[in-house]
């Protein structure tokens, strides 16, 4: 099945894993593992063919966490598990979906019981270690297969309930009135809550430490009533969800940056805030999100605005969705962002939405402030630079380099030494190694 022929919220989901796993190092962490473990039904998710368990993602967003000191993981993980109860509903209501599910269990249950005998055999053997060598080793297979037990029993609970949401629901008996007479319910029944389970709470060094979870939230009935969409403007063709690609027309062009929001900039806003609030009410996270891509890219003066009226409509972990959409603009437009958000006292998502927007291949980022520079914006390269060299590894900074070594190596440095001397000695000797004259 083609990318294009996809249920829009596997295709959606897909795309959200490819954003997410660019900003990982493919080598490290939960992801590298992943990855020479199971690099098939790795690109099988990448591609939409299949949806990866939650537990895979839920270890992702911990590298997220680990490798960028993310604060608000709360508000990823939320947005996250949404973009996957969608793909997994439609992924399931396909064809087959029910049986492909079943196959599934049956393989996994297997996968439980072999690795519940593996943590078994490993215990005893450890218990008559010989040496302490010996016993670090069997240490080590032991933590990873009780995280092998562990993923299985919660991968063998996640397919039972989405086989149970599958399964035909017997029909409501009527109401009886009077005699002889029969009442249709005006309110559909409501969905029985999920039973609580047992969730991770991390991965091997955590391993056997559950704690309670209520399980997937149920989805609010979808509100007939159309939820108008505000007028989006300031924006050119959106490329989703942070997904490397050329929007189909140029990007309007930012408004300067001693623009201020006036009356007209409120109004939308307002509007915007209320129409995203009332589809969230309503469960169509589908159309929620595609709304907050449009909005990153809006002009930099209506970020603040957005920032309060978001909040106080208590959609805080929309705000954090849509600072992760917009770190994926063009360089002149992140730095506009950021400096609007500063500006404006909202210091914290001014430095979130640079350290976001840096973690990007280093030569695109190379090729931006060659650019920048080229326009002779220079404030925005520098701050730019100073986000990227905070943010990352020397090496990492020594290889945009190639993009114009004549041009940035100079400002790499600089940027460098605004930092530390630490960090500036640092790059100068990953420069040279990169075959750059530092």
């Amino acid at each position: 099945m083609s990318v294009e022929q996809l249920p829009s919220r596997v295709r959606e989901f897909a795309n959200y894993l490819d954003g997410l796993l660019a900003r990982l190092d493919q080598g490290g962490g939960w992801c590298g593992v992943f990855w020479e473990r199971d690099p098939e039904g790795m690109r099988a998710c990448l591609d939409g063919r299949e949806v990866p368990p939650w537990d895979v993602v839920e270890s992702l967003l911990s590298d997220l966490a680990a490798r960028y000191g993310t604060v608000d993981t709360a508000a990823y993980t939320e947005h996250a598990r949404a973009l996957h109860a969608g793909a997994v509903a439609a992924h399931d209501a396909r064809p087959g979906g029910r049986d492909a599910l079943g196959d599934r269990l049956d393989v996994m249950l297997r996968e439980q019981r072999y690795a519940a005998d593996s943590r078994t055999a490993l215990e005893h053997a450890l218990a008559s270690a010989a040496t302490r060598a010996e016993a670090d080793a069997l240490r080590l297979d032991l933590a990873w297969a009780r995280d092998d037990h562990t993923r299985a029993s919660a991968r063998c609970e996640e397919l039972r309930l989405r086989m149970a949401a599958l399964d035909p629901r017997e029909p409501e008996a009527p109401v009886s009135g009077r005699a002889g007479e029969v009442r249709h319910l005006d309110v559909p029944a409501e969905t029985p809550a999920p039973k609580p389970r047992k969730r991770r709470r991390g991965g091997a060094r955590f391993a056997g430490a559950v704690e309670e979870d209520t399980g997937p939230v149920a989805v609010p009935p979808v509100v007939e009533e159309p939820v108008p969409a505000p007028a989006v403007s300031g924006r050119g063709s959106p490329r989703g969800a942070r997904f490397a690609g050329v929007a189909d027309e140029p990007a309007e062009a930012p408004r300067p940056d001693t623009a201020r929001p006036d009356a007209a900039d409120r109004e939308e806003v307002l509007a915007t805030v209320e129409a995203l609030r009332r589809l969230r009410g309503a469960g169509r996270t589908g159309e929620a999100h595609a709304l907050l891509v449009e909005i990153a890219y809006w002009p930099a003066a209506r970020f603040p605005l957005l920032a309060e009226e978001m909040r106080h409509a208590g959609l805080a972990a929309d705000w954090a969705t849509l600072l992760w959409e917009a770190a994926s603009l063009p360089a002149e437009r992140l730095v506009a962002a950021a400096d609007a958000l500063t500006a404006a006292g909202h210091t914290e998502d001014g430095e979130r939405i640079l350290r976001e927007g840096v973690v990007r291949p280093a030569p695109e980022i190379g090729r931006a402030v060659t650019g920048l520079a080229g326009e002779g914006r220079h404030r925005e390269a520098r701050g730019l630079l100073d986000a990227y060299v905070r943010v990352r590894t020397p090496e990492e900074v020594a290889r945009s380099a190639a993009a114009d070594p004549g041009t940035l190596v100079p400002l790499l440095l600089e940027a460098a030494r605004r930092v530390s001397d630490e960090r500036h000695w640092d790059l100068v000797h990953a420069l040279r190694v990169a075959g750059f004259t530092a």
